[in-house]
Parts: C-alpha cells; sequence; structure tokens
C-alpha cells in the first residue's frame, strides 16, 4: 500500500493558461535506489585567455549533474486508497494514465493557443500574452524534479524505459509498470534558454539546491576538523 508518506515528484509546467499550470507526477512509490551522477566539464585551457594552454585544471564551464532511478506502478493499490476519482480512473485505464504523464515529458510544448490545453483556452476566451523572447515550438518543457525539500532542481528527461508487466483481462491495459527514467540537471547557461515566468521558477530552483549544498559542505568542516585531530599523534 502506498500509504501517507513524502514522496518524490515530477512538475511539468506549461504556458497554455495565463500562469504557469502544473502537471504533478507524484510517485506512486519512492524509488529504493537513485544514482545520482556528476561529469566534469570539458577542459578548456587551450581556449581560455590569459590562461596557460596546458592548464590541467581549466574548464569551459560548471559540471553536468544528472539522476537515474526506476518508477513502479501499480494500479491495484490506487483502486484500493485513491480517492473516487483516482480509483475509478486507475479502474479503467490501470496506470496508463501515469505511464502517458511520463511519456509526454520527452514532448516539446506546443506553441501558445495550440494543443488540447490551448484548444479548450481559446475557446475560453483565454490567451496568454506572447512572449518577449523568441521560442521556438519544438522546445521541450521546463521541468522540476522534487525529492524532498532539500533537492527541487530543473531537469529534462533524457531517457525513459518502460517496462509493463502485469494486463487488465478485459481492457487490456497495464496494471503493473515499471519506469527507468534518467533525468539531467539544467545548468545556467540551459536555464538563459528558459523564458518568463518559468525560467524565474527554475533559476530560483537551481540557486536554492545550489545554495544548500554549499551550506552543507561548509557544515562538513565540522567533521573535517575532528578527522585531521584524530590523526594527529598528540
Amino acid at each position: 500500500m502506498a500509504g501517507q508518506y513524502l514522496r518524490g515528484a515530477l512538475i511539468e509546467f506549461t504556458e497554455s493558461f495565463p500562469i504557469p499550470v502544473p502537471n504533478v507526477i507524484l510517485f506512486q512509490y519512492n524509488p529504493e535506489t537513485m544514482t545520482h551522477t556528476w561529469t566534469p566539464a570539458k577542459s578548456g585551457g587551450s581556449n581560455a585567455p590569459g590562461q596557460n594552454p596546458n592548464n590541467p585544471l581549466a574548464v569551459t564551464g560548471p559540471p553536468e549533474e544528472a539522476f537515474s532511478f526506476n518508477l513502479v506502478m501499480d494500479s491495484n493499490d490506487t483502486i484500493a486508497d485513491g480517492s473516487a476519482v483516482t480509483a475509478g480512473l486507475a479502474t479503467i485505464s490501470g496506470v496508463y494514465s501515469r505511464l502517458a504523464a511520463l511519456e509526454m515529458l520527452l514532448f516539446p510544448t506546443a506553441a501558445p493557443g495550440t494543443g488540447l490545453v490551448g484548444s479548450i483556452s481559446s475557446a475560453l476566451g483565454i490567451t496568454s500574452k506572447p512572449s518577449a523572447t523568441s521560442v521556438p515550438a519544438g522546445q521541450l518543457p521546463t521541468i522540476l524534479f522534487v525529492w524532498g525539500p532539500g533537492r527541487i532542481a530543473p531537469v529534462r528527461v533524457t531517457t525513459l524505459t518502460i517496462t509493463e508487466k502485469l494486463y487488465d483481462g478485459t481492457l487490456l491495459v497495464p496494471i503493473h509498470a515499471e519506469a527507468q527514467i534518467g533525468l539531467k540537471v539544467l545548468t545556467a547557461p540551459e536555464l538563459t534558454y528558459v523564458d518568463g515566468p518559468l525560467g524565474t521558477l527554475a533559476q530560483a530552483s537551481a540557486t536554492y539546491t545550489t545554495g544548500l549544498r554549499e551550506a552543507l559542505a561548509i557544515a562538513n568542516l565540522a567533521n573535517s576538523v575532528e578527522s585531521i585531530l584524530g590523526m594527529l599523534p598528540v
């Protein structure tokens, strides 16, 4: 049973309405393990003005950060523990609505006023203001990876592999599945391409997480002092 506990989430934003509309993909079960990968930036010593071309420590920018984990989904627990709406949806579609929400994270967002949500907003007479920056129609959605209050990062989905394991015998909808997800954290230069209020939110999230990481690294100095004192012969 899913139970009541703090769960991770992927939050996608769209600008089809005047204010960003979040599509919250709450993890039904938190992954048991997660791979957190850091890749140092490429060496840029030969191109940096005033730097020694042979400087092995010169780099072109910040390191790249990535996450990968598996998500398990099961419709039986949703039917047993969910509200009338979520239980009814799980009865009809199994876990396919969850899978479809994950799949849509890989699709580029439509230009404002197009697509299903845009058609609804247009029918209601609601239109969003044009962006000051020209944004291509094929731009990927802005996604926040939320893993507790200490880790909120703007990301894009790099890999998504879905394994459907069990099916409903009547409608053949998947009722149990696993999704292998790879996320790349957007760097500061990449965040400059996220326009409008979404860009402000994404940059604020990145600044918050970076600041918290730096604060925790400073707090670790207390452990370092104790370790050094323990190594001294006196």
